[in-house]
Order: C-alpha cells, then structure tokens, then sequence
C-alpha cells in the first residue's frame, strides 16, 4: 500500500504541515478533508455503503465520497480525484461549509477532520465502482434518508450524521 500523506491544519484550516494519513488518524491531528455529496435529478442523494476492507467505518453508509486532499493539491481537485477513483465518475461540484470535527472511533483511530463540503448534481448512470472502496450504492429520497438516520444510525458513518443537519437547507434550495 502506497503512503498516503494528509494536510495538518489549525483550527482555522491554515496548513501547519504534513504527516502520512495512518499516523495522523492514529495520533489525532487534526488534518483537512472534503465530502462530496451528490444528486440525482429528482433530488435523491447518493450513497455508498463503505467496502468491508476499509480501515475504519467498513460496512456504513455515509455520502458520495470522501477523503483527503494531498499536500500538492487543491481541496476541490482532490474531490474531484477522489470521485472518480471510488465511483469512476467525473463530476462538478461547488464547495458549501466547512466544518471541523474529532471523534473517536470504534478501533481507536481518530476522525479529526476539517472538512470541506462539496455537492453537486450527477444523473448519469454509475456502471463501475471501485470495489476496495465501494461495497454498495443506492440513490435515497431525503425524507427517507432522515426517517433510516433516526431508526438506524449505527448504520451510517460518524462524519455523515454530523454533516446532514448542516446540509439539509442547502438541498431544500437545490433544484
């Protein structure tokens, strides 16, 4: 597995560094990341439950894509990477908050993130998904995504209930 190296941040999203990703997740530095989020063209979000090989968060449901962006590159470039390495789509996307977040989680890493939210609109069918990424997708209405988050929320990552609450007023403007 090829190290991957993540950007240290302040509590401002200024850049204080760089570390490799594993480290900074078992170590809790605070690093920057995006979430992309993605609809169709009735509004219905996509979802992708993670692969069961991924090193934290196997087997959730959380949003389009996620990650990192490199220290050699821009955040929204990063999205777009990322995107298209875990769905194999190209999309455009525009950022709408941030938000900084830590969070334990169940095998003793941490998600201590600066996140970087993106959204954007992809009808196009999703016919290769990369699969040491991506166990599933499915497209969900957003009433129904809140109904399953209040009855099953162990099923969805950590990062994707903290996020929804903040994203909801934006998909009520999207049209």
């Amino acid at each position: 597995m090829k190290e991957e190296y993540v950007i240290l941040v302040d509590e401002q999203d200024n850049a204080i560094g760089e570390m490799e990703k594993q480290a900074a997740h078992e170590e809790n530095k605070k690093h920057r990341a995006f979430s992309v989020f993605l609809l169709d063209e009735q509004g219905r979000m996509l979802l992708q439950k993670r692969a069961a090989g991924k090193y934290h968060s196997p087997n959730l449901w959380t949003n389009a894509c996620c990650g990192h962006p490199r220290p050699d590159e821009t955040t929204i470039d990063a999205a777009k990477r990322r995107t298209f390495e875990e769905l194999g789509i190209q999309v455009e996307i525009e950022e709408l908050f941030t938000l900084s977040y830590s969070e334990q989680l169940e095998n003793g890493l941490w998600e201590n993130e600066y996140d970087h939210v993106f959204v954007g609109k992809y009808t196009d069918p999703i016919e290769r998904f990369n699969p040491d990424e991506v166990r599933a997708i499915k497209y969900v209405a957003a009433y129904e995504l809140l109904d399953d988050l209040k009855l099953h929320p162990e099923q969805y990552t950590f990062w994707f209930k903290k996020i929804m609450p903040k994203l909801l007023p934006y998909l009520e403007k999207v049209d």
